[in-house]
């Protein structure tokens, strides 16, 4: 029999490669013999790189850089096993998690510190790139990145501008010959769920300012500062970045990215699967279990599940989905393309005895699934 544990973390509580040691232990309880191959993914955001080098056979390798309010931070990089793609994660060097809540203000916040993890990689002769855009602390428009990599920002007067989302408004004019032209040289492949456009009501500013610290004031004043520096760029480089469909995402990185390097923007669990030849490695599976901390609507809108059944179905593999909680209805179930889910939650708990029991349960709810295959003879 040959299994594929393919879950996402149960975030809070434990990392998709710890799901997937649970999984594969409550596997071998009723079949010693079993292959289990252990694929931890994810879906853009949190742990993206850890799994993508895990599933991989990659490496990490680790750099001093800016963090995202000047202070010097220590971030990784992920080189994948090919030998070829740098993974590398927004929020490594450029992170909410970075500050502390007194700390955020997307006003003055930069993105400087993971241009200069991009500059890293150019320098160990990667070109090929994939950025995960989770988890920003800045509203800058990716100017931060671009300043990184030889870009300049001037306002009238001449003066370079200062760092954060509030100092475009007074952007005139930018330079970008200087440009690291190793960027002209690479791909940018970028993971982001984030749809939102750079600026207007569903913008950068409005959407995501209140969550990196920014007041009503605040929303207001990077909003406007956002769609001026949409509007040099406009006419500088003629390109439109507010009609970006994900240009909004990490406070703008998406559309700066679009605008200066050669980038395509698609959806977490897709760039993930294609980086590591998922439809490839599932293939003569028998059985494939994923799984995610809450199975709710936002699992049906591309989500760790969803990538897994889209393939699985490909191949005619079932699908069972191991989760936290469980919100799903029968209906909902089959637009996800799966056999069944699980909660592993034996009943009524607090969030605490869940969290401490999250590896101890998923073994317990993986080795009952096993005994009714076991039953029905799924070897």
């Amino acid at each position: 029999m040959k299994i594929v544990v393919a879950p996402d973390s149960f975030k809070g509580a434990i990392s998709a490669r710890e799901v997937c040691t649970s999984v594969k232990t409550g596997v071998h309880h009723v079949f010693p013999k079993a292959e289990v191959i252990e694929i931890p993914l994810a879906d853009g955001g949190e742990g993206t790189m850890e799994n993508l080098v895990y599933s991989s056979g990659g490496s990490f390798i680790d750099f001093e850089v800016k963090g995202p309010i000047g202070k010097p931070v220590l971030a990784t990089i992920g080189l994948l096993g090919d030998q070829e793609t740098a993974v590398i994660e927004m929020a490594q060097a450029s992170g909410l998690t970075l500050l502390s809540k007194e700390d955020r203000n997307p006003l003055l916040t930069t993105s400087y510190g993971t241009g200069e993890l991009i500059k890293h990689a150019l320098d160990r002769n990667y070109r090929k790139f994939i950025i995960g855009l989770g988890g920003s602390a800045t509203n800058d428009g990716g100017t931060g990145l671009l300043k990184a990599l030889g870009v300049r920002f001037y306002s009238n007067d001449g003066y370079e501008l200062a760092d954060g989302g509030a100092a475009l408004i007074n952007l005139a004019f930018i330079d970008d010959s200087a440009l690291d032209p190793r960027i002209r040289e690479s791909s940018f492949l970028i993971a982001s769920d984030v749809t939102n456009p750079l600026c207007g009501p569903n913008g950068a500013s409005i959407i995501f300012g209140p969550q990196k610290g920014a007041t009503a004031r605040d929303v207001i004043k990077l909003d406007q500062a956002l769609f001026h520096y949409s509007k040099i760029v406009q006419k500088q480089k003629h390109m439109d970045l507010c009609k970006i469909v994900g240009g909004g995402a990490a406070g703008g990185i998406g559309a700066a990215l679009a605008a200066f390097f050669q980038t395509t923007i698609r959806s977490g669990i897709e760039v993930v699967m294609g980086a590591i030849q998922f439809e490839e490695k599932i293939k003569g599976a028998n059985l494939i279990i994923t799984g995610e901390g809450n199975l709710d609507s936002q699992t049906l809108s591309g989500k760790v599940i969803t990538g897994v059944s889209k393939i699985a179905k490909k191949q005619h593999i079932p699908v069972i989905a191991l989760c936290g909680s469980f919100l799903l209805d029968k209906y909902e179930i089959n637009e996800l393309g799966i056999s069944s889910a699980f909660s592993i939650v034996p009943g009524p708990c607090s969030l605490e005895t869940a969290i401490i029991n999250s590896s101890k349960w998923t073994i317990e709810r993986t080795e009952l699934i096993m005994r009714l295959l076991k039953d029905v003879k799924l070897n």
